[in-house]
């Protein structure tokens, strides 16, 4: 009885710490009471049901089941379900939460938010593996078999944490002491023993060896060599279709914020002075650009940009305390890029870095960004060539328009027009850079200037007109940058600002639109292709830019003059012909991963059939009493004349085993089965327990019995029979 209610403490502990592998979901401070109810109760529960009734007989499965379905709906309601049930949404949250919650979760932006209906999914699960784990361990024998439902928590939390902060090392080192814990446990005591020997004797000396096998697996496991990403489920979930979060895009508020340049939008304290980036616009159809930003939720944060952005520099971590006062929309600014974001309930596009609110952002809202701010490496800069992936491919494109059945014509001015002002340009940087340049001197800046940028009104800007604002500016080099051959997005946000007590006021005035080229290996890189503004306000204390973003500039400009000495009489490489495209990696096929299946579960078959015989034979000879071990080595025995035609020893007593055995291997098995029969009935009817001796010889017996079955059935025969399923079974008859 002792060690069945330890064997209940280990396995609540192991569904409780499978519990907390989804720290990397939710965090550690949402989880831990969750699972702490969820661990404990089902196991109290089964422990109650499983004293003694009517000759120590366990109350039925079905009553448990009952009782355990009523203690998990209490529980729930008052740990979990609780604001859902003060508000009225007790049902909806119930059904977001046991059908839906996974995918929302995969769906989600780790750390994901602590909503009741999240919660539940962990509340249910860690519940089942406690409750499975329990019974399994009072009702069954096998040692390791209560680990299992726990392991299975423990997989689901390793899926939906994949990519969530922190690391699961410190569990699976747990999970892996427990398990060793639970088998000691569970091991049958030597008869010789006393009775609380035999029980503490695996705690006292296994339990060490197992926090010793745990502390080994938790530190040789950052070292070990992983040749693979992890699969990461979300990318086979559907994430949800792009929405429509503003109805104006900040693009075609530019114009007017200009003509009120004093409204004061938002206010920032940060230790340095950034550039806050507001929007991302990556799509145009002819008249107007727009995002194709796909927004998930996220709890806090924001995850990293893809591998190859950033990679031409260092990053440095930049905090704003931001708060909103007459910026209008659904648009958060931030410094890019933002990886934390508290204060503020935020959705964001993993792509971009972009973020944006359910709501309309509301005067006196507050939150805090924490953002990377990359500084780009001179040297990697000027030896850059353009991104080929999809993305880059994507912003490459000049469609014609709406409704056009054929190209404008002022696609082939700008394309002329690009190339009369990238030439000698010898690298795709310096045609960047030149373009940037040229655009600086080529127009004025303008605030009086018509809004719009379809290629109409571009083709004005640039043939009659030269005078603009940022918008005309930005959106032409995207243009003129595309038609070349490079990659091209527009990005509109705020620089300067002017100081507020132990801030910075961010203005109408202040709002900027600059275009951003995508290079391989260091992501999108952006231009100022902005004149300075004729009439700078006063109390400004910025023109254009941050201070990393005027370190750009300057390595910009010396990319671009360094076309004179290097570049002259080159012809320029455009990035259509620089390098040929890299084919995508393609996802495998489905067929793979259901070969892979197959063949797994073909392998722990066979794995199954071959090793089951001899487990059960090892445990049947070294487990239990001497009479124990004497009835198993006779179930041994019959097993070994089962290979022989032997069907069910039910109906017969153990001396006509015996000549059956004579009958089909002859007068020497008898020598080995009649004794063998002997001790069987001694133990069975006997009135005084066999002695260890007697298991050793009926061990003997069996032993000798099986070479000759061997020989006389063939090792062919015994394999085959080794894999039928029936092979599995625990006792044969």
């Amino acid at each position: 009885m002792m060690r069945r209610y330890l064997s209940l403490v280990v396995t609540a502990s192991l569904a409780a710490v499978a519990g907390l592998a989804f720290h990397r979901v939710f965090g550690l401070g949402p989880v831990v009471p969750v699972v702490a109810v969820a661990a404990i109760v089902p196991t109290v529960l089964c422990a109650l049901l499983s004293g003694p009734r009517k000759a120590n007989r366990s109350w039925p499965l079905w009553i448990s089941l009952v009782l355990t379905v009523v203690a998990w709906a209490g529980t729930a309601a008052v740990t979990v379900l609780r604001p859902a049930l003060s508000d009225g949404t007790l049902p909806q949250a119930l059904r977001a939460g046991v059908l839906g919650s996974w995918k929302s979760i995969l769906t989600t932006l780790l750390p994901a938010p602590a909503k009741p209906e999240f919660l539940l999914l962990v509340h249910v699960l860690v519940w089942l593996a406690a409750f499975a784990a329990a019974e399994l361990a009072l009702r069954t024998s096998l040692r390791a078999l209560p680990c299992l439902p726990a392991l299975a928590v423990f997989g689901a939390a390793l899926l939906l944490g994949v990519d969530g902060p922190g690391s699961n090392l410190g569990p699976a080192a747990a999970t892996v002491v427990l398990i060793a814990v639970l088998i000691l446990v569970r091991s049958e005591p030597e008869a010789s023993e006393g009775s609380k020997v035999a029980v503490w004797r695996p705690v006292l000396f296994g339990v060490p060896a197992a926090a010793a096998l745990g502390a080994l697996a938790l530190l040789a496991g950052p070292y070990v060599p992983v040749s693979a990403d992890p699969y990461d489920p979300r990318e086979q979930v559907q994430a949800p279709p792009p929405q429509q979060r503003d109805g104006v895009s900040p693009l075609d508020r530019v114009g007017g914020w200009l003509l009120t340049p004093d409204q004061v939008l938002f206010s920032v304290q940060a230790a340095r002075r950034e550039n806050m980036r507001l929007a991302v616009l990556d799509r145009f159809d002819g008249v107007t650009w727009s995002s194709t930003a796909r927004f998930v939720p996220t709890g806090s944060r924001v995850p990293e940009a893809p591998e190859e952005e950033g990679g031409g520099g260092k990053r440095r971590s930049s905090v704003q305390q931001i708060t909103i006062r007459d910026l209008p929309g659904v648009w958060a600014p931030a410094a890019d890029r933002p990886r934390q974001v508290d204060g503020i309930g935020v959705v964001v596009d993993p792509a971009s870095g972009t973020l944006a609110v359910a709501q309309e952002l509301r005067n006196g809202q507050s939150y805090r960004v924490t953002s990377e701010i990359r500084e780009w490496n001179a040297d990697k800069l000027a030896a850059a060539s353009i991104a080929r992936d999809a993305e880059a491919r994507a912003a490459t494109q000049l469609p014609w328009g709406p409704g056009a059945t054929k190209a404008p014509v002022q696609l082939e001015e700008f394309r002329r027009f690009a190339q009369g002002a990238t030439s000698g340009a010898a690298s795709p940087v310096q045609q960047a850079a030149m373009l940037a340049v040229h655009l600086k001197t080529y127009a004025k800046y303008d605030v009086t200037a018509p809004p719009g940028h379809s290629y109409r009104q571009l083709d004005y800007f640039l043939s009659e007109g030269r005078r603009g604002t940022p918008e005309h500016f930005a959106t032409s080099y995207a243009v003129l940058a595309r038609s070349l051959g490079l990659p091209t997005r527009v990005m509109v946000g705020f620089s300067g600002g002017r100081a507020s007590g132990d801030g910075r006021n961010m203005r109408a005035g202040d709002v900027m639109v600059w275009p951003e080229v995508k290079f391989d290996k260091l992501g999108w890189l952006p231009f100022n292709p902005t004149p300075q503004r004729s009439t700078q306000s006063k109390d400004s204390d910025s023109v254009a830019a941050g201070e990393t973003q005027q370190k750009l500039e300057q390595l910009q400009k010396n990319a671009a003059s360094q076309q004179r000495g290097s570049g002259a009489g080159k012809t320029p490489q455009t990035p259509a012909a620089a390098a040929k495209p890299v084919a995508e990696d393609s996802p495998l096929p489905w067929w793979v991963y259901a070969a892979s299946l197959v063949g797994l579960l073909v392998i722990g078959y066979l794995a199954a059939v071959l090793l089951a015989p001899s487990l059960r034979k090892r445990r049947r000879r070294r487990n239990g009493t001497p009479a124990a071990r004497v009835t198993g080595a006779w179930r041994q025995a019959l097993e070994h004349l089962s290979d022989l035609g032997l069907a069910t020893a039910r109906t017969l007593t153990a001396h006509e085993v015996a000549h059956f055995g004579e009958g089909h291997l002859g007068e020497r098995a008898l020598q080995h089965l009649g004794p063998l029969a002997d001790l069987v009935n001694h133990t069975r009817f006997a009135p005084v327990p066999p002695q260890p001796r007697a298991a050793v010889q009926a061990w003997e017996h069996t032993d000798e019995l099986g070479r000759m079955v061997t020989a006389k059935a063939g090792r062919m025969r015994r394999l085959r029979r080794r894999l039928h399923p029936r092979s599995l079974r625990r006792d044969r008859p």
